[in-house]
């Protein structure tokens, strides 16, 4: 069942950067960012009603609690990075560099959680690694110059770093409680997070300034958000995230497609190799795990 929710999990994460994009086109990514905890928050409690799991936060021990706030830290920050290299980079440059964070989520799923390491696990890396390489073009137009060059490289890099460790976390922190709830946590933590850089940086002014149709898309990628993060960690509560986080991965297939096809962002041909190598090495890790 897991294995289904991981497919869920990756489906609505493709769309997350698609709709965020187009969100962010016209707002500060990090205020985006903020309203759309605000809108993960409800969702995510509300499920937590739903199934009844609010009556086992009494039970939750120190280890579990200090594992889901450092992992809500690391979602911040990742989301930090992440939009801000979406608004300044093209969505299939972006994503794919973010989506690497397999590599390192591996690597530390078998020091931290003690998850096997495999031959055909190196080869599938590898894949991973060379394909990441390969999608991001090394040579700037002048297009990019004027976004700000390879700064988008920069958040992207930090953005997967990050997304590691919160996969780690999130599945240390989960390990004892409904996996709705532990989300729920987290999301508070995000929340916080988020609207205190908001309010430091003296954003919450620009609130006025963003239209309906910005409204709308960072309205509905924070929807689309909390559906995967449901699903997410439903799956990484009883699968292996050295399997349950490739799958997830797979939604750079339908990002870059959404890209090309949305927001018509061109895919060169060493782009494209890149994707095949990426979604390859990925596919091994499922089925060679």
């Amino acid at each position: 069942m897991w294995v289904l929710f991981a497919v869920v999990s990756a489906l609505f994460a493709g769309l997350v950067a698609i709709l965020a994009k187009i969100g962010i086109r016209n707002t500060d990514s990090n205020l985006a960012t903020a309203i759309r905890t605000l809108v993960i928050l409800f969702f995510t409690w509300l499920m937590v009603f739903i199934v009844g799991s609010q009556n086992q936060i009494a039970d939750i021990d120190s280890k579990t609690l200090t594992a889901l706030i450092l992992s809500g830290l690391a979602t911040g920050g990742s989301w930090l990075f992440y939009f801000k290299a979406l608004q300044i980079g093209d969505v299939n440059k972006v994503v794919p560099v973010d989506k690497s964070s397999t590599v390192l989520t591996i690597f530390l799923a078998l020091i931290f959680l003690k998850e096997g390491f495999t031959f055909p696990k190196i080869i599938a890396l590898l894949l991973i690694a060379i394909g990441t390489y390969l999608m991001i073009e090394r040579k700037e137009s002048a297009t990019s110059k004027e976004k700000g060059g390879y700064k988008w490289l920069f958040y992207a890099i930090f953005s997967a770093i990050f997304a590691s460790l919160t996969s780690i976390l999130g599945k240390i922190g989960i390990e004892g409680i409904e996996s709705n709830l532990g989300t729920a946590i987290r999301t508070v933590v995000v929340l916080v997070m988020a609207w205190a850089i908001v309010l430091w940086q003296g954003k919450h002014k620009e609130l006025k300034n963003i239209d309906k149709k910005s409204w709308t898309f960072i309205l509905l990628s924070g929807l689309a958000t909390g559906l995967s993060w449901l699903s997410y960690y439903r799956a990484l509560q009883t699968g292996p995230a050295s399997v349950v986080v490739p799958i997830d991965k797979l939604s750079i297939v339908l990002t870059v497609a959404f890209g090309y096809f949305i927001l018509k962002e061109k895919l060169k041909k060493q782009s494209f190799i890149g994707l095949i190598l990426i979604v390859s090495g990925t596919l091994a890790l499922i089925f060679f795990n």
